[in-house]
């Protein structure tokens, strides 16, 4: 579907993409340089380059044309399994592997590999996720949940929802605590000055994350991470923001860290309600083994 946008410049300044990127914030820097290059983006009905100089009571009409839908092949992926029934499978994703199909990963995806394993997953709203109803980044290992049918998609969401599913993680952060366990309580949102990163904002959506010190080293820490919310790189953006970034990780942590492939973070514990029967059902996977072996090296050091 074509969406359409008008935007009034009021008392703003600066330059048109920029102007745009903090109107409608699901649009890339990208995507926008994009549309204005294709003549989508018009102001005061007239075409305008990116570092257009905007002015009080500019109009800027933006049109955004609808994708071309992506085409979701089956591939034969080797899938960690750790629950199947009629309505709901339980699997461990390896670190590397990207949930969905996206721009720049249409392949080799946990969806490609669920195609292969099974015909039965939920149709989503958006058709690159079926049977997904929560996502962990790319180079975060561990458990997700996923929908065969409609009937699960909608339980499941709505355990997320109103909070009553089990979400614990593990994570490798850099330095030491004086206190064992908290909550970090911080609104999130895009980053204003880098749009492939979120940032504790003002007027983010509510993020709540508690956290317990298992064990401290000599400059790292193991903690675990209870979700309350699930924003967009939700533990690694509030562990950052208290001084304790992930381990590892390539957006918000230091140059200086323990060597692997990505953060240190891994989705251990993972706990709903079977859809039909109504059970409780909880599961825990252990860390891949480079997360190990680090923790390894890390207590040999202590």
């Amino acid at each position: 579907m074509t969406n359409k946008y008008k935007l009034v410049v009021k008392q703003e300044q600066g330059r048109l993409d920029s102007f745009i990127a903090t109107q409608i914030t699901d649009l890339s820097r990208t995507r926008i340089k994009e549309l204005i290059k294709e003549k989508l983006v018009l102001v005061n009905d007239q075409v305008a380059k990116a570092a257009y100089q905007i002015q009080n009571q500019d109009v800027i009409d933006v049109t955004i044309p609808a994708l071309k839908p992506l085409e979701l092949e089956p591939e034969a992926i080797t899938l960690d399994i750790i629950y199947e029934d009629k309505d709901v499978i339980v699997v461990n994703k390896p670190q590397g592997m990207v949930v969905h199909p996206a721009a720049g990963h249409h392949h080799h995806t946990l969806v490609n590999a669920l195609l292969y394993h099974t015909k039965e997953l939920a149709a989503s709203n958006e058709g690159s996720r079926p049977g997904i109803v929560h996502r962990i980044d790319k180079d975060t290992s561990g458990l997700l949940m996923v929908a065969k049918n409609t009937h699960s998609r909608q339980s499941l969401e709505k355990q997320l929802a109103h909070k009553t599913n089990k979400r614990q993680y593990l994570a490798i952060v850099h330095g030491n605590f004086t206190e064992k366990t908290g909550l970090i309580d911080a609104p999130i949102g895009r980053n204003q000055f880098n749009r492939k990163k979120m940032a504790v904002v003002d007027q983010g959506k509510a993020a709540r994350t508690h956290f317990t010190v298992l064990e401290q080293f000599a400059n790292y820490s193991l903690i675990a991470c209870r979700l309350e919310t699930g924003r967009t790189h939700q533990i690694r953006v509030h562990l950052a923001y208290i001084g304790h970034p992930v381990a590892g990780d390539p957006l918000y942590g230091p140059h200086h860290t323990l060597s692997g492939h990505g953060q240190f973070l891994h989705a251990q514990v993972l706990g709903f309600y079977q859809p039909s029967s109504g059970k409780w059902l909880e599961f825990k996977a252990d860390p891949p083994a480079i997360f190990k072996q680090r923790l390894s090296e890390l207590r040999k050091k202590k």
